[in-house]
């Protein structure tokens, strides 16, 4: 069994609608499964610590979960042409993972959801990538001869799946096409690694 972690930071809605799609694509492949997970705001008081079980949606992600997974799809909404603060905060953490090199060589592939239609979602994209690249992650792009991203008149970019919620805070079937697509790569890629180690 080949587990996908998806991790992901949602403040609207939108990233995690995505997420719950790229799970429906990882879950398409036999013998992966999808494990969905958030991250707490980061406050700015610093007295009050949130709750170890957030009140709905995914359960917080912890390093062991990180550590765990044989793929990961990460996820986070665009805030100034950057992933948000949370996700940011929770990366910053996984300093003993890079040390024992525990995500190296697994796949991992990246998604976001954008306000408007040029607020940041490709930059986004690419800000995530970074700290995957220094854990030694193999980065899983979108192909170019998938329909849907030559179609799209709304998000999605050869560096992952996105969302643009200017005109509906629904996705649009190209955009859920695109999250299903990144979750069947990553279940496929995560096996085939899996079956050649």
């Amino acid at each position: 069994m080949a587990k996908i972690l998806i991790l992901y930071y949602s403040r609207d809605g939108g990233t995690a609608r995505m997420a719950q799609h790229i799970a429906r694509g990882v879950e398409s492949v036999a013998g992966a499964e999808a494990l969905l997970r958030t991250v707490p705001e980061v406050s700015t008081v610093s007295e009050k610590v949130a709750d170890s079980i957030p009140d709905s949606g995914a359960p917080y992600a912890t390093l062991n979960d990180l550590e765990a997974c044989d793929g990961l799809a990460l996820g986070s909404p665009t805030h100034f042409g950057n992933m948000a603060a949370a996700l940011k905060y929770f990366l910053d953490s996984s300093t003993p993972l890079w040390f024992s090199g525990a995500l190296s060589g697994k796949p991992a592939g990246v998604f976001t959801s954008t306000g408007s239609m040029h607020g940041g979602h490709e930059t986004t994209l690419l800000s995530m990538m970074l700290p995957l690249m220094h854990h030694g992650m193999l980065l899983m792009s979108l192909p170019c001869n998938e329909i849907a991203l030559r179609e799209t008149v709304s998000g999605g970019t050869p560096y992952g799946p996105s969302h643009c919620s200017e005109a509906d805070a629904e996705l649009t079937e190209h955009e859920k096409r695109l999250c299903w697509v990144l979750g069947e790569r990553l279940a496929k890629a995560a096996l085939a690694l899996k079956g050649a180690s």
